[in-house]
Protein backbone atom coordinates (compact mmCIF):
# COMPACT_ATOMS: atom_id res chain seq x y z
CA UNK A 1 0.00 0.00 0.00
CA UNK A 2 2.94 2.41 -0.63
CA UNK A 3 2.31 5.88 -0.64
CA UNK A 4 -1.08 4.77 0.01
CA UNK A 5 -0.16 1.82 -2.85
CA UNK A 6 1.08 5.29 -4.89
CA UNK A 7 -1.27 3.53 -4.58
CA UNK A 8 -2.59 -0.37 -3.80
CA UNK A 9 -1.03 2.61 -3.78
CA UNK A 10 -2.83 3.31 -7.50
CA UNK A 11 -2.49 6.65 -6.81
CA UNK A 12 -0.01 8.96 -7.06
CA UNK A 13 -1.90 17.32 -11.71
CA UNK A 14 -1.63 21.47 -12.91
CA UNK A 15 -1.94 19.99 -16.66
CA UNK A 16 1.45 18.93 -18.29
CA UNK A 17 4.02 21.08 -19.17
CA UNK A 18 4.34 20.61 -23.13
CA UNK A 19 7.49 21.47 -25.38
CA UNK A 20 6.39 23.90 -28.18
CA UNK A 21 5.82 20.97 -30.79
CA UNK A 22 3.72 18.94 -28.38
CA UNK A 23 0.77 19.31 -30.88
CA UNK A 24 2.70 16.44 -32.74
CA UNK A 25 1.99 14.24 -29.62
CA UNK A 26 0.29 11.29 -29.76
CA UNK A 27 -2.10 9.97 -26.83
CA UNK A 28 -0.25 7.48 -25.97
CA UNK A 29 3.33 9.26 -25.83
CA UNK A 30 1.17 11.96 -23.73
CA UNK A 31 -0.07 8.96 -21.06
CA UNK A 32 3.05 8.11 -21.03
CA UNK A 33 4.52 11.42 -20.27
CA UNK A 34 2.00 12.27 -17.49
CA UNK A 35 3.03 9.30 -16.09
CA UNK A 36 6.59 9.46 -15.91
CA UNK A 37 6.09 12.92 -14.42
CA UNK A 38 3.74 11.81 -11.59
CA UNK A 39 6.36 9.27 -10.94
CA UNK A 40 9.07 12.23 -10.79
CA UNK A 41 7.27 14.24 -8.49
CA UNK A 42 6.96 11.72 -5.75
CA UNK A 43 10.51 10.49 -5.33
CA UNK A 44 12.93 11.36 -3.00
CA UNK A 45 10.88 10.04 0.46
CA UNK A 46 13.22 7.32 1.58
CA UNK A 47 10.86 5.14 3.86
CA UNK A 48 7.60 5.96 5.65
CA UNK A 49 5.33 4.28 8.20
CA UNK A 50 1.11 4.84 8.38
CA UNK A 51 -1.58 3.46 10.17
CA UNK A 52 -5.01 2.21 8.72
CA UNK A 53 -8.12 1.07 9.93
CA UNK A 54 -9.82 -1.01 7.36
CA UNK A 55 -13.69 -1.24 7.11
CA UNK A 56 -15.09 -3.81 5.19
CA UNK A 57 -19.26 -3.32 4.11
CA UNK A 58 -20.82 -6.63 2.52
CA UNK A 59 -23.92 -5.66 -0.01
CA UNK A 60 -26.19 -4.95 3.13
CA UNK A 61 -24.16 -2.83 4.19
CA UNK A 62 -22.82 -4.60 7.28
CA UNK A 63 -19.55 -3.62 8.45
CA UNK A 64 -15.76 -5.16 10.15
CA UNK A 65 -13.17 -2.93 10.92
CA UNK A 66 -9.55 -4.22 11.34
CA UNK A 67 -6.27 -2.22 12.06
CA UNK A 68 -3.37 -2.68 10.01
CA UNK A 69 0.40 -1.07 10.46
CA UNK A 70 2.00 -0.17 6.86
CA UNK A 71 5.76 0.26 6.46
CA UNK A 72 7.06 1.25 2.96
CA UNK A 73 10.87 1.65 1.72
CA UNK A 74 11.59 3.37 -1.65
CA UNK A 75 13.88 1.29 -3.67
CA UNK A 76 15.80 3.15 -6.25
CA UNK A 77 16.19 1.32 -9.57
CA UNK A 78 12.94 -1.14 -8.80
CA UNK A 79 9.96 -1.21 -7.36
CA UNK A 80 9.15 -0.49 -3.16
CA UNK A 81 9.06 -2.89 -0.69
CA UNK A 82 6.16 -2.78 1.71
CA UNK A 83 4.84 -4.65 5.16
CA UNK A 84 1.28 -4.67 6.38
CA UNK A 85 0.45 -5.72 9.77
CA UNK A 86 -2.83 -6.86 11.50
CA UNK A 87 -2.90 -5.57 14.60
CA UNK A 88 -6.85 -6.48 15.03
CA UNK A 89 -9.35 -8.00 15.39
CA UNK A 90 -8.07 -11.29 17.08
CA UNK A 91 -8.79 -13.94 14.07
CA UNK A 92 -6.29 -12.00 11.95
CA UNK A 93 -3.89 -10.65 14.40
CA UNK A 94 -0.42 -10.97 13.72
CA UNK A 95 -0.98 -11.44 9.89
CA UNK A 96 1.53 -10.02 8.26
CA UNK A 97 2.10 -9.38 4.11
CA UNK A 98 5.12 -8.71 2.57
CA UNK A 99 5.17 -7.37 -0.80
CA UNK A 100 8.51 -6.74 -3.21
CA UNK A 101 7.19 -4.79 -6.83
CA UNK A 102 9.80 -4.99 -9.31
CA UNK A 103 9.84 -2.48 -12.51
CA UNK A 104 9.44 -5.24 -15.40
CA UNK A 105 9.28 -8.68 -13.55
CA UNK A 106 6.39 -10.35 -11.46
CA UNK A 107 6.36 -8.67 -8.19
CA UNK A 108 7.66 -11.20 -5.07
CA UNK A 109 4.53 -11.34 -2.59
CA UNK A 110 4.23 -13.26 0.87
CA UNK A 111 1.50 -13.53 3.74
CA UNK A 112 2.11 -14.75 6.97
CA UNK A 113 -1.05 -16.18 9.08
CA UNK A 114 -0.10 -16.80 12.26
CA UNK A 115 -2.78 -19.55 13.16
CA UNK A 116 -1.02 -21.74 10.28
CA UNK A 117 2.48 -20.22 11.20
CA UNK A 118 4.03 -20.75 7.75
CA UNK A 119 4.74 -18.29 5.16
CA UNK A 120 2.63 -18.65 1.82
CA UNK A 121 3.83 -17.33 -1.29
CA UNK A 122 1.52 -15.73 -3.47
CA UNK A 123 1.60 -17.04 -7.01
CA UNK A 124 2.24 -14.91 -9.76
CA UNK A 125 -0.20 -16.08 -11.46
CA UNK A 126 -2.86 -15.36 -8.13
CA UNK A 127 -2.29 -11.72 -7.90
CA UNK A 128 -5.91 -10.69 -9.15
CA UNK A 129 -7.15 -12.50 -6.04
CA UNK A 130 -8.38 -10.64 -2.93
CA UNK A 131 -6.36 -9.70 -0.65
CA UNK A 132 -7.69 -10.49 3.35
CA UNK A 133 -11.13 -10.85 2.21
CA UNK A 134 -11.21 -7.12 1.28
CA UNK A 135 -11.94 -5.59 -2.47
CA UNK A 136 -8.35 -5.16 -2.93
CA UNK A 137 -6.52 -7.54 -4.97
CA UNK A 138 -2.95 -8.57 -4.38
CA UNK A 139 -2.01 -6.51 -7.75
CA UNK A 140 -3.77 -3.53 -5.99
CA UNK A 141 -0.53 -3.71 -3.56
CA UNK A 142 2.05 -3.76 -5.22
CA UNK A 143 3.54 0.16 -5.88
CA UNK A 144 2.76 1.49 -9.22
CA UNK A 145 6.13 1.47 -11.65
CA UNK A 146 5.46 3.46 -15.14
CA UNK A 147 7.15 0.06 -17.12
CA UNK A 148 3.89 -1.80 -15.61
CA UNK A 149 1.23 -0.21 -18.28
CA UNK A 150 1.26 1.20 -21.52
CA UNK A 151 -0.88 4.20 -21.37
CA UNK A 152 -3.00 6.25 -23.74
CA UNK A 153 -4.20 9.94 -22.83
CA UNK A 154 -7.77 10.28 -23.17
CA UNK A 155 -8.86 13.44 -21.87
CA UNK A 156 -8.70 16.76 -19.78
CA UNK A 157 -12.28 17.32 -17.69
CA UNK A 158 -13.17 18.21 -14.58
CA UNK A 159 -13.78 16.09 -11.43
CA UNK A 160 -15.33 17.19 -8.41
CA UNK A 161 -13.91 20.59 -9.07
CA UNK A 162 -10.71 19.60 -10.15
CA UNK A 163 -9.02 19.86 -12.62
CA UNK A 164 -7.98 16.05 -14.30
CA UNK A 165 -6.82 14.65 -16.72
CA UNK A 166 -7.62 11.00 -17.82
CA UNK A 167 -5.19 8.67 -18.96
CA UNK A 168 -6.06 4.95 -19.75
CA UNK A 169 -3.15 2.47 -18.56
CA UNK A 170 -2.80 -1.36 -19.87
CA UNK A 171 -1.68 -3.88 -17.67
CA UNK A 172 2.05 -5.24 -19.11
CA UNK A 173 1.98 -8.05 -16.61
CA UNK A 174 -0.01 -11.53 -18.34
CA UNK A 175 -1.97 -12.82 -15.38
CA UNK A 176 -3.40 -8.88 -14.32
CA UNK A 177 -7.50 -9.32 -13.17
CA UNK A 178 -7.49 -5.78 -15.90
CA UNK A 179 -7.98 -5.79 -19.12
CA UNK A 180 -7.19 -1.85 -18.77
CA UNK A 181 -7.88 0.86 -16.06
CA UNK A 182 -8.87 4.58 -16.52
CA UNK A 183 -7.09 7.33 -14.14
CA UNK A 184 -8.03 10.54 -12.97
CA UNK A 185 -4.47 12.10 -12.60
CA UNK A 186 -5.13 15.97 -10.21
CA UNK A 187 -3.87 18.32 -11.98
CA UNK A 188 -2.39 20.24 -9.15
CA UNK A 189 -1.05 17.40 -6.72
CA UNK A 190 -0.13 14.92 -9.44
CA UNK A 191 -1.45 12.03 -7.32
CA UNK A 192 -4.78 9.93 -8.86
CA UNK A 193 -7.89 10.65 -7.18
CA UNK A 194 -9.85 7.58 -8.95
CA UNK A 195 -9.33 4.22 -10.97
CA UNK A 196 -11.97 2.49 -12.70
CA UNK A 197 -10.88 -1.46 -12.87
CA UNK A 198 -12.50 -3.43 -15.77
CA UNK A 199 -12.10 -7.07 -15.85
CA UNK A 200 -11.11 -9.29 -18.18
CA UNK A 201 -14.32 -9.24 -19.95
CA UNK A 202 -13.60 -5.36 -20.28
CA UNK A 203 -16.56 -4.81 -17.66
CA UNK A 204 -16.18 -2.63 -15.35
CA UNK A 205 -15.69 -4.22 -12.57
CA UNK A 206 -14.25 -1.46 -9.26
CA UNK A 207 -13.83 2.00 -8.93
CA UNK A 208 -11.32 3.22 -6.59
CA UNK A 209 -11.56 6.80 -5.17
CA UNK A 210 -8.78 8.56 -3.28
CA UNK A 211 -9.80 11.66 -1.08
CA UNK A 212 -8.76 13.95 1.83
CA UNK A 213 -5.41 14.59 0.73
CA UNK A 214 -2.47 16.04 2.14
CA UNK A 215 1.37 17.20 1.88
CA UNK A 216 3.64 15.84 3.70
CA UNK A 217 7.02 17.45 4.22
CA UNK A 218 6.16 20.46 1.99
CA UNK A 219 6.46 17.89 -0.89
CA UNK A 220 4.41 14.41 -1.15
CA UNK A 221 0.94 14.28 -0.78
CA UNK A 222 -1.03 11.44 0.94
CA UNK A 223 -4.64 10.21 0.86
CA UNK A 224 -6.98 10.31 3.98
CA UNK A 225 -9.04 8.24 2.53
CA UNK A 226 -9.13 5.42 0.06
CA UNK A 227 -12.74 3.81 -1.26
CA UNK A 228 -12.77 0.80 -3.70
CA UNK A 229 -16.20 -0.41 -4.56
CA UNK A 230 -16.79 -3.25 -6.50
CA UNK A 231 -20.06 -2.72 -9.10
CA UNK A 232 -20.03 -7.18 -9.42
CA UNK A 233 -20.87 -7.93 -5.83
CA UNK A 234 -22.02 -5.25 -4.24
CA UNK A 235 -19.50 -4.94 -1.24
CA UNK A 236 -16.94 -2.17 -1.10
CA UNK A 237 -13.70 -1.61 0.99
CA UNK A 238 -12.29 1.20 2.76
CA UNK A 239 -9.23 2.48 3.95
CA UNK A 240 -8.53 5.53 6.48
CA UNK A 241 -5.13 6.50 6.78
CA UNK A 242 -3.13 8.01 9.42
CA UNK A 243 0.21 9.16 11.12
CA UNK A 244 2.10 9.24 8.29
CA UNK A 245 6.01 9.52 9.08
CA UNK A 246 8.73 9.75 6.76
CA UNK A 247 12.76 9.30 7.11
CA UNK A 248 12.14 6.96 10.22
CA UNK A 249 15.24 4.68 9.34
CA UNK A 250 13.96 1.35 7.86
CA UNK A 251 15.95 -0.15 5.54
CA UNK A 252 16.15 -3.73 3.58
CA UNK A 253 16.32 -6.03 6.70
CA UNK A 254 13.11 -4.84 7.65
CA UNK A 255 11.44 -6.04 4.28
CA UNK A 256 13.06 -9.62 4.29
CA UNK A 257 10.70 -12.78 4.75
CA UNK A 258 12.09 -13.27 8.06
CA UNK A 259 10.64 -9.92 8.84
CA UNK A 260 7.20 -11.45 8.75
CA UNK A 261 7.29 -13.24 11.43
CA UNK A 262 9.03 -10.72 13.35
CA UNK A 263 6.12 -8.31 12.87
CA UNK A 264 4.18 -7.96 15.93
Amino acid sequence: MKAAMKALPLIALLAVALPPDAGAESPEEKGLAIAQEMDRRDRGWGDQRAKLAMILRNRQGQESRRAIRVSTLEVEGDGDRSLTVFDSPRDVKGSAFLSITHATKPDDQWLYLPALKRVKRISSANKSGPFMGSEFAYEDLTSQEVEKYRYKWLRDEALDGRKTMVVERYPEYEHSGYTRQIAWIDGEMWQVVRIEFHDRKDALLKTLTMKDYRQYAGRYWRPGLIHMVNHQNGKSTELRWSDYRFGTGLGERDFDRNALKRAR
